[in-house]
């Protein structure tokens, strides 16, 4: 018997016998149903975990804007009636959100639907590799819940579905973490041309795992975080490993990482999401539209949203030598004006030719910027960002909106910092300034004579910048609470975002954190 018909007569006596049989019941004696759940179900449910990582992460809305929008990075101004939503962007910036709020509702289920996807993966008989694959899904959205929310909901395949889900809290969810990146790291491949980088891999699990322990302390005690020497060694060891690999090295142009073909032209990328036509709905045709779309003005090509932007202190970070403040990118330049990186001052289309707004004004982008714009240059307000080069730009200089860029997870940029910090925190200085200088030296830079903790903070933002990890970074440098270009003086409740009450109504094992 072929193994198609096996698998139809598995379907058959699915439609007729599901309420009667057993799971290893012998359907033709040739294969028995578990097997075919296998076969058949397996790739299928782990796609769909790989596609739940969309939502929480590439979306403008969800944990991507608690993670940016709530540092010193990005900014969501309401502009007359434009982008005012309730208040919520503003809250975000201000740090005046509550329980109640939709994005920090929407990221924690998000988050939780990732995590359930890649769980249910695990009901069904899959190999070693595609449990592991799962099982890296699963820690990742656990390692962000716990990242934003101090603590973790979580079920096993074996729980009961009618039960309320465990809760994992501080250092025991992290532990379970830990345990499950270490368990798994036999069965995931290595990274190699025959597994590209939006195959969870052996060294995405050793970044997730020196993100684990760098971050230790401050999952601990958030308001004070402390750097046990174990920890950083394991970093540092994590880092050894995967550059002595020598399969990645830092890119030639830093916005190679970000476009549309990145898959191809990164040598840096350790894990992505793949985008494009033909996978989910979502990530064929708006996943780094949603990145730069949100940020352009109307009359530019492509045209956006004209809502978000950065602020003019992170700005003044970068020397204007730094190639990743941005310039003139082919594919992008040449077919429509527009460059790439932090936009700032008069913008051209593609002739040449000055860019107005909707009221008749130039189109010159300003440092200044407020949490509410009035006036009839409001449209101009603000140092605008493209960090993923737009895609599918034709000869004409027309978008379709869709998205090849592969969304960046990991990159091997972010193994060396993380390497120089553990170093710094350890009495390794001067170990810690040669690579920071490599990574500067590498971006057109100038190198630094020295390396403090906040000149290493300044750094990871220059280079890190709306990839999600900025909130992450200022709490473990103990910087999230001091006040900065529109926020005032903080409360220490926000360094954890509440539980929703939605959330908080259904299981009674969570409990709402401190301060709400």
């Amino acid at each position: 018997m072929t193994l198609h018909k096996k698998l139809a007569c598995l379907l058959l006596a699915g439609y007729t016998f599901t309420s009667c049989t057993k799971l290893d019941e012998k359907l033709g004696s040739t294969i028995t149903r578990s097997e075919a759940d296998s076969v058949i179900k397996v790739p299928s449910l782990l796609k769909t975990a790989y596609d739940a990582l969309q939502l929480p992460y590439q979306d403008q809305s969800t944990f991507w804007s608690l993670q940016e929008m709530t540092a010193d990075e990005a900014v969501a101004p309401t502009r007359g009636g434009d982008w005012d939503d309730n208040g919520v962007w503003r809250s975000l910036k201000t740090h005046t959100w509550t329980a109640e709020h939709t994005h920090v509702g929407a990221s924690f289920n998000n988050l939780l639907q990732l995590q359930f996807a890649a769980t249910n993966v695990l009901n069904f008989r899959p190999s070693a590799r595609q449990a592991a694959e799962a099982r890296f899904l699963r820690a990742l959205s656990m390692f962000s819940v716990l990242d934003g929310w101090g603590q973790v909901p979580f079920r096993t395949p074996e729980d009961n579905l009618l039960k309320a889900p465990q809760v994992l809290k501080g250092l025991d969810a992290l532990d379970f973490i830990v345990e499950e990146l270490n368990a798994i790291m036999p069965d995931l491949p290595e990274r190699s041309g025959d597994v590209p980088a939006f195959v969870a891999n052996k060294d995405a699990a050793r970044t997730l795992l020196m993100k684990c322990y760098l971050n230790k302390g401050a999952f601990a005690t958030p308001a004070t975080p402390t750097f046990d020497p174990a920890d950083m060694q394991q970093v540092i060891t994590l880092a050894n490993e995967i550059i002595s690999s020598g399969r990645y090295s830092l890119a030639n142009n830093y916005f190679d990482n970000f476009t549309q073909n990145n898959n191809v032209l990164s040598t840096e990328n350790i894990f992505t999401q793949e985008n494009g036509p033909g996978l989910s709905t979502a990530r064929s045709g708006n996943a780094a539209f949603c990145h730069w779309a949100p940020t352009l003005h109307y009359n530019q090509t492509p045209g956006g949203w004209n809502g978000f932007t950065t602020i003019s202190d992170f700005y003044d970070k970068f020397e204007a030598v730094d190639t990743r403040r941005g310039g003139a990118y082919t594919g992008v330049t040449n077919l429509t004006g527009l460059h790439v990186g932090m936009l700032v001052g008069q913008q051209y289309n593609r002739d040449g030719v000055a860019l107005k707004d909707r009221k008749g004004n130039m189109l010159i982008f300003t440092r200044e910027i407020q949490l509410q714009e009035t006036g009839n240059d409001l449209e101009v307000k603000g140092i605008r960002v493209v960090k993923y080069p737009p895609d599918m730009i034709t000869p004409n200089g027309s978008n379709s909106n869709n998205g090849n860029n592969d969304w960046v997870f990991f990159r091997y940029a972010d193994v060396l910092l993380m390497k120089a910090e553990a170093l710094l925190r350890t009495n390794g200085a001067p170990a810690a300034l040669l690579i920071v200088n490599e990574l500067r030296v590498k971006r057109k830079a100038t190198p630094l004579a020295a390396l403090t903790e906040d000149i290493l903070l300044d750094e990871r933002g220059r280079e890190f910048y709306w990839e999600g990890w900025r909130r992450q970074d200022l709490i473990r440098f103990g910087k999230f609470l001091e006040p900065w270009q529109l926020k005032p003086e903080d409360d220490p409740r926000n360094l954890l975002f509440p539980i929703p009450v939605n959330d908080l109504a259904v299981n009674p094992n969570l409990s709402q954190n401190p301060g709400y």
